[in-house]
């Protein structure tokens, strides 16, 4: 006779054990993860932890007169954006204000500083020939003009990978870095295939370049140039206004706290021609470098820029990469380079990234001057954070009455269910703080509170499915196994419902609203989690004790007063045969 086979029922009313254990491993891991992280409470937004509010206003340049306009205002928006959460900085609110005006409010964090730097760099990046260069200083006062000197030593490293055999130097810092320096030092940046001599300055006096005679600068070029002081910021950023890439221009480069100034020509490559940029780490030298990949078009406009410019004799083999306006390196070209350049020098990873993130993301469609910075304090927020608090605790301990009142013993398995789920929610968001960058708001902690309702929902759903089994006159074992499947379904569509929401909201909504959505899709789901991998076998194991079992009065599943009649059946009573001689 063959064995009959266990009902899935049986396998999961046997073996409870299995998915306590591993909900039980995955707390210890997520808890293990906040040790060995350091991290012990979540990271709050500007809301909860104060800030900094930049206020960017927009101006108009020469010849744009209606550069100032909603579409570019909110490309602007969104690729400052962009840049904030790219260096980690969450929780950043990026938002229009009126025709000209963009509020930015970056929490405080590790890198609100950084993001302060960046959040209105234009980020013009341009490649320029270098036709002159000499000390950042005014004619007069000791500047001097770089000609050729073999002598001089190279440092600063890139590389063209396109062939892997080119290699350049250029330490470029997250400040400019300029080619050439005074009497007596160096030249830092070269970017070389060979040994490539660089330049070095010489003289007492302020003099030409060999490159002046055939400097395409007017003279009025010429003069600006000379009488150009490189400390003098406000110079720096007046004298190409107006300009565009295809005229010459002067700009200021700094090496080592020392200022270097440059003529250069017209721009052939610019940042559009950049395909993408990241920060890495060169495995031969261990130094932080810039990666940068070129487009189609601009693999072959920079291989026809350097093709030209390595015949030439310093400094005019060099071209100068500029980023609004400020010489950020200015490599020398021995060798034609084509698709990839690396851009390495005394970066750390912060001004890698930095440097990196600028060029990944793009321009701004407009120039942008800070109209004001505010620190933001968290008085308010931690008054509205306690209010809140203070709210969850009332419709906590409302809910714990309701259950205690109306389910009695169940509602110990509901207390536990929601204890456990409470330390999932928590080390997550802990944890997601330094992994993605989550920033608890007042809006997330709404969120989570109204979880709580959304996971006792479950719990009464899966009781009232027990209360129902044994209404119709089954004992609480088979009842407990026979409500599952049909609660199972109800809880899993509730649930897919309340997360479909939360992602809608998450994706059609910016700003604060997205840490509710995020925070009520994530608790949805932990919903879930806890259900099947505590409420479900804890119920299976509570079910087999006499307290239970026996329909104690206050287990919350006493037959009497569910209105159910002894004798309960265990299972449906066989017909047995009529005799025939009975009948």
């Amino acid at each position: 006779m063959a064995t009959p086979k266990k009902s899935r029922g049986a396998g999961a009313q046997s073996k409870p054990g299995r998915a306590l254990a591993l909900i039980v491993i995955i707390m210890v891991a997520l808890v293990g993860g906040m040790f060995a992280s350091g991290t012990f409470t979540p990271r709050l937004g500007i809301d909860l932890a104060g800030g900094t509010s930049i206020t960017l206003e927009a101006k108009n340049e020469p010849g744009k007169p209606n550069a100032i306009n909603q579409t570019n205002m909110n490309t602007a928006a969104d690729i400052i954006n962009r840049r904030v959460n790219g260096m980690g900085v969450s929780e950043a609110e990026v938002q229009t204000q009126g025709k000209s005006n963009i509020i930015v409010n970056i929490p405080r964090g590790t890198n609100e500083k950084q993001a302060r730097e960046q959040v209105g760099t234009t980020a013009q990046l341009y490649f320029r020939p270098v036709l002159t260069m000499t000390s950042g200083q005014p004619a007069g006062k000791g500047d001097k003009t770089a000609t050729p000197s073999p002598s001089a030593s190279s440092g600063d490293k890139a590389t063209d990978k396109a062939t892997g055999s080119d290699k350049a130097t250029d330490k470029a810092t997250a400040t400019p870095t300029p080619s050439a320096t005074t009497q007596g030092r160096a030249v830092t940046d070269s970017l070389k295939a060979d040994a490539t001599p660089s330049a070095s300055a010489k003289g007492d006096d302020a003099k030409a370049s060999p490159s002046a005679s055939t400097d395409p600068a007017t003279s009025a070029l010429q003069k600006k140039f000379m009488q150009l002081d490189c400390t003098d910021k406000a110079a720096r950023t007046k004298i190409n206004e107006g300009a565009k890439s295809t005229d010459p221009i002067i700009a200021c480069g700094q090496n080592q706290g020392q200022w270097q100034k440059y003529i250069l020509g017209p721009s052939e490559v610019g940042g559009k021609d950049v395909k993408k940029s990241q920060a890495v780490i060169n495995q031969q030298s261990g130094q932080w470098v810039v990666n940068m990949e070129f487009t189609g078009a601009g693999s072959k406009k920079f291989a026809a820029t350097t093709s030209k410019l390595k015949s030439q004799q310093s400094p005019m083999n060099q071209f100068a990469i500029v980023l609004d306006g400020d010489v950020v390196s200015a490599p020398s070209v021995s060798s034609t380079l084509s698709q990839n350049a690396e851009i390495s020098g005394s970066f750390t990873q912060e001004s890698a990234q930095d440097l990196a993130n600028v060029l990944s993301y793009g321009a701004l469609p407009l120039t942008f001057h800070e109209q004001s910075v505010t620190s933001v304090t968290a008085a308010l927020g931690g008054e509205q954070l306690d209010a809140g608090l203070i709210a969850g605790a009332i419709g906590l301990a409302l809910v714990v009455i309701y259950l205690v009142v109306y389910y009695r013993g169940l509602s110990l398995i509901a207390l536990a269910s929601l204890l456990t789920s409470g330390i999932l929610t928590y080390t997550l968001m802990t944890l997601l703080g330094p992994a993605i960058g989550f920033a608890l708001n007042l809006p997330a902690v709404c969120g989570a509170i109204v979880a709580i309702g959304i996971t006792a929902d479950s719990f009464i759903v899966y009781f009232e499915r027990i209360r129902d089994e044994i209404r119709e006159g089954r004992t609480v074992r088979p009842a407990v196994e026979r409500a599952w499947p049909r609660a199972r379904r109800t809880i899993l569509v509730s649930d897919f419902v309340s997360f479909l929401a939360a992602a809608v909201l998450y994706i059609v909504t910016v700003g604060k609203v997205q840490g509710f959505a995020f925070t009520l899709g994530l608790t949805t789901l932990l919903d879930i989690v806890v259900v099947f991998l505590f409420t479900k076998p804890l119920m299976t194991l509570l079910a087999r004790t006499k307290f239970f079992t026996g329909g104690h009065k206050w287990s919350g599943l006493d037959p009497k007063r569910l209105g159910v009649q002894p004798p309960l059946r265990r299972t449906r009573r066989a017909t047995r045969p009529v005799d025939p001689k009975e009948a």
